[in-house]
């Protein structure tokens, strides 16, 4: 009996995430870095991808965000575009590739879009990034922001702290929250800032809020997939929900697999292929006549 086909859905655009924030319907996000994955999650009906610059410690291993590359973020946002057709998809611009001008930073933002079939970008900063964020716009390229705890200023915030927990802090969390909406960022990820903090900024804004670590007031949600997963073994943020323990899994399965080929019991003939006895007796006769 075949499978019952999942029921078609239409593609996620500005339109509906907008929808969404009216109607009060969550928005669901989920970071992905590869062509299986973003299958998957487009398969379970979640709303955005973010290709996020996440990868360089969940995927390549570094220590930070900072070592990422347009290059790889390009090489990997291509392979998300070909496994997710429907959700919202949104490139992360990594950093120094929107900090140095204007003009590079329209450049590369565009290179998103033309080459790696992103529906956005998304920067990070307050008012300082406003500038950027005009002129992408200005260039027909949508754009989320991201305030509160930003990655790729880990040197300068001190590590990986909450941010906006003073009455000062909080305010001009606010602010640069109202800025970036007026420069035109259709959205806004919220990062490790207070939930009352967040729920705050989310009401005021006429645009969608996506938290992570900020609380459920926020107008939706995003998750690194490898911490969700249980895939990131380094280390696991306190806002993060397991929602499974793959890494666990891994190492089982891997040091069943060694157990298994030391002790030969893998491969059995179920995973091999075999030749006819006619055959294989037809072979051993040329080779020995070869021998003669």
């Amino acid at each position: 009996m075949s499978a019952t086909p999942l029921p078609q859905r239409k593609k996620v655009t500005l339109h509906t995430l907008r929808q969404k924030k009216t109607r009060g319907e969550p928005i669901t996000m989920l970071t992905a870095y590869d062509y299986p994955t973003a299958l998957a999650i487009d398969r379970a009906g979640i709303d955005s991808i973010l290709v996020g610059d996440s990868l360089g410690m969940v995927v390549l291993g570094y220590d930070n965000t900072l070592p990422v590359t347009m290059e790889a973020m390009l090489h990997h946002c291509k392979a998300v575009a070909r496994g997710a057709k429907t959700p919202h998809l949104i490139g992360d611009m990594p950093f120094m590739s929107y900090q140095v001008s204007t003009l590079e930073a329209v450049r590369n933002a565009g290179r998103f879009l033309q080459e790696a079939g992103m529906d956005a970008v998304k920067l990070e900063g307050g008012r300082d990034v406003a500038g950027a964020i005009e002129a992408i716009v200005a260039a027909g390229i949508p754009v989320m922001g991201h305030l509160g705890l930003t990655p790729q200023s880990v040197h300068k915030l001190g590590g990986y702290k909450t941010q906006g927990k003073t009455a000062q802090a909080a305010r001009q969390l606010i602010e640069d929250a109202h800025i970036l909406e007026e420069s035109g960022c259709y959205g806004l990820v919220l990062e490790a800032v207070p939930d009352r903090v967040a729920e705050l900024i989310s009401h005021r804004l006429h645009i969608p809020t996506i938290g992570i670590g900020a609380g459920a007031g926020c107008d939706g949600q995003v998750l690194v997939t490898h911490d969700l997963l249980g895939l990131f073994d380094r280390f696991t943020p306190r806002f993060v929900k397991k929602y499974a323990n793959l890494h666990a899994q891994m190492n089982t399965a891997f040091t069943d697999y060694s157990a298994d080929v030391q002790q030969h019991q893998f491969p059995g003939p179920e995973h091999s292929h075999s030749i006819s006895d006619d055959e294989f007796r037809e072979l051993l006769e040329v080779l020995e006549a070869e021998r003669v």
